[in-house]
């Protein structure tokens, strides 16, 4: 107990230390805790220049990972992000070496991801779902703890190709990220305009980071509120004329693993209700895709979802 208390209090300085590199935002961090906490692949939409990039840094920064950026481009090869043998000529013999690519560290910034091609977005599937990577007829195992969060700007569609439901499908957490408030747009145009950055201090090493999960993971989940999880994503499939397609069980798998995470932060051993609606907007807002009627209807993910939670809320205090 004195252990598990122990590594609560390292995650929340970790995320105060996250918060002192990031003006605003706290929810975007926690959310990125989370994340982290479960092992999840994060997907953050929003305009440029909100410190998206940043974040990302800073994340890497504090938990003493790996850090390697990938700007996808149109013409982005799957080698470029995954590596390649190359020929080596030793002592008159020719072989092939593996050549390591930028998708081997433990922290992978996945830069303004719907740039690429969908051959080039593919090659991201096998490092984000198995951690590994296969080239040729060789596997190689990346590193752990191995995260991926990508970028994509939601106002730039020129030169864009959209991300593939199975790829998608992969990202734990869609997080919105929305435009500052007035002061801490004037906190960020500070920072810029000559101000001191503040200096960001490692906190927790990858192999704690991968004992806390091992501890997350073990949070119990009682019966009632595993069935409030099943019962929200099996509403997603229900009859809604502003659903075409609901949640994979994968989805359900998200919430069980994020609403311990928040449970955790939250200094508790046992998931609640409310930690499951919390996450539930950034696991399900991706795997729920809009019907026509919804789209024309200008009718939004987050809209339908909340309207599911509300009937949901009603039946556990009828």
């Amino acid at each position: 107990m004195a252990q598990i208390e122990s590594y609560q209090k390292k995650v929340m300085e970790c995320e105060q230390e996250i918060g002192r590199g990031i003006i605003g935002q706290k929810e975007i961090v926690r959310q990125v805790m989370l994340a982290l906490l479960s092992g999840g692949n994060v997907l953050l939409e929003g305009m440029p220049g909100l410190g998206k990039t940043m974040l990302v840094r800073t994340v890497a920064q504090v938990f003493l990972l790996s850090f390697k950026r990938i700007q996808f481009t149109p013409d982005l090869m799957p080698s470029d992000v995954t590596g390649t043998n190359i020929m080596v000529k030793e002592e008159g013999k020719s072989s092939f070496r593996f050549e390591r690519g930028p998708i081997f560290a433990n922290l992978v910034l996945a830069d303004e991801i719907n740039r690429a091609t969908p051959k080039t977005q593919s090659a991201l599937l096998e490092a984000m779902q198995e951690h590994t990577v296969t080239v040729g007829s060789s596997s190689h195992r990346l590193d752990e703890p191995f995260l991926v969060l990508a970028t994509q700007n939601p106002i730039e569609q020129e030169g864009t190709y959209p991300l593939p439901e199975a790829q998608l499908d992969r990202f734990m957490f869609k997080i919105l990220i929305r435009f500052p408030e007035k002061e801490e747009l004037r906190g960020i145009v500070g920072l810029t305009e000559g101000q001191e950055l503040p200096r960001i201090r490692g906190l927790m090493g990858g192999e704690e980071l991968l004992e806390v999960r091992k501890l997350v993971s073990q949070i119990p989940i009682a019966d009632a509120v595993m069935d409030y999880i099943l019962d929200l994503v099996m509403a997603t499939h229900e009859e809604n004329p502003y659903i075409r397609e609901g949640a994979s069980p994968r989805g359900a798998q998200a919430l069980i693993r994020a609403a311990r995470a928040r449970a955790f932060m939250e200094g508790r051993l046992n998931v609640s209700f409310e930690d499951v609606k919390s996450v539930a907007f950034p696991v399900l807002r991706h795997r729920v895709l809009l019907s026509f009627e919804a789209v024309s209807e200008g009718i939004s993910e987050d809209a339908v979802i909340g309207q599911i939670l509300e009937e949901k809320e009603k039946g556990l205090y009828a």
